[in-house]
């Protein structure tokens, strides 16, 4: 294998980088399996076709039109935007190291935010008044303490956050376009972001958020920062969806308790019985973090990961293992390494053939390394 060293793109890369990430049946795992195996965004999207033909699609796959690529360059360039994709310096590292980080993203406001270390605050839309107090005396201290405050510009405890950490730095994840503003009432707080703090989204410019693009948000929440901090949260909220992602990101979670006779409270004091940390003040999180990162908030984060290009399969090894892999796969998730045990093929080729079920429409991939079949 030969390495792929972070650069830069010109502006025609990031053009098929945004291309290929748009294209129907791409997800963030399958981009970075046809970078890998491709060499290049450009190399993959001719590839496109076949793959998905040998995955069993009956209608050709279309690559998203160039066209529509530019159109949406050129909208986030006059909103003051810019594209950053996951193998540019300037992509924020603790999110490319997560398994399904967004091969490319919008991002407005102060980028030099995104290469300091940030704590997650999220919680209820319909907060209390004590949870927002908390929440933002939380993030005020935290932000003196050097960390970026990163929420997901809700209503409720993520705007308290934000609001008060606005002075030393928050950065907001939008669930639709970079330039939608969800819901109308934060209008002013995600305008003073935009200004000095930092808006990310992976979703089209102008895109509306729907129910989809949440849990998706959340997954981008927790994948920027070290440790999320869930200060109130009822059974199956956001919130939580928030933490479990945390967890399977190997961040720290952290929880506010509350009174048992406040459904609000439920989320957290059941995170507190499963492992969180509780969470009184700030010095609970600085203290559960310092251990972590061994150094200052505001020092830089370590250099990341070195991605690799890998050599592809053979056609012959590929014909043959298209039916086992299929045969091994069901309706039901099955982690990818037990598809390997059980095909008992290499896991370039199990990979390989993955690929192009999910490129035919074929396959979801879900959380912790599983796939299915549809």
């Amino acid at each position: 294998m030969r390495h792929q060293p972070l650069s830069e793109l010109t502006d025609e890369e990031r053009l098929d980088w945004l291309q290929l990430a748009r294209t129907e049946s791409v997800g963030p795992i399958g981009f970075r399996q046809l970078l890998a195996r491709f060499g290049s965004a450009g190399a993959a999207l001719s590839a496109l076709p076949d793959l998905a033909r040998h995955g069993g699609r009956r209608q050709p796959l279309t690559p998203y039109p160039r066209a529509a690529a530019e159109r949406e360059a050129t909208a986030l360039d006059r909103f003051g935007g810019r594209l950053l994709a996951a193998c540019e310096p300037g992509y924020p590292e603790p999110l490319a190291d997560i398994e399904d980080a967004p091969p490319i993203i919008a991002v407005a406001g102060q980028p030099v935010l995104l290469h300091r270390r940030a704590v997650a605050i999220v919680g209820a839309r319909n907060a209390s008044a004590n949870g927002c107090r908390f929440a933002a005396e939380l993030a005020t201290d935290l932000g003196s303490a050097g960390f970026i405050i990163v929420s997901g510009l809700a209503r409720g405890i993520d705007a308290a956050a934000h609001a008060a950490s606005v002075a030393t730095g928050t950065i907001g994840v939008q669930a639709g376009g970079i330039d939608v503003v969800y819901p109308r009432e934060n209008a002013d707080l995600v305008a003073r972001i935009r200004r000095e703090g930092a808006l990310i989204s992976e979703c089209p410019f102008a895109v509306q958020p729907t129910a989809r693009h949440f849990p998706r948000r959340n997954r981008l929440v927790s994948g920027l920062a070290i440790g999320v901090v869930v200060v109130e949260a009822a059974p199956r909220s956001g919130s939580l969806i928030t933490a479990r992602m945390a967890g399977e990101q190997g961040r720290d979670v952290f929880a506010v308790p509350g009174s048992p006779r406040d459904p609000r409270a439920r989320g957290t004091n059941d995170l507190i019985r499963q492992g969180a940390t509780l969470v009184q003040g700030a010095a609970d999180v600085i203290e559960g973090l310092t251990r972590q990162i061994g150094g200052p908030a505001a020092a830089p984060i370590a250099g990341r990961l070195e991605r690799h290009l890998a050599a592809p399969p053979a056609d012959a090894d590929l014909s043959s293992a298209r039916r086992r892999v299929e045969d091994a796969l069901s309706p039901s998730p099955t982690p990818v390494d037990e598809v390997v045990r059980d095909c008992q093929l290499s896991a370039p080729v199990v990979l390989a053939v993955l690929l192009e079920l999910e490129l035919a429409g074929r396959l979801e991939r879900h959380a912790g390394n599983r796939v299915s079949l549809l």
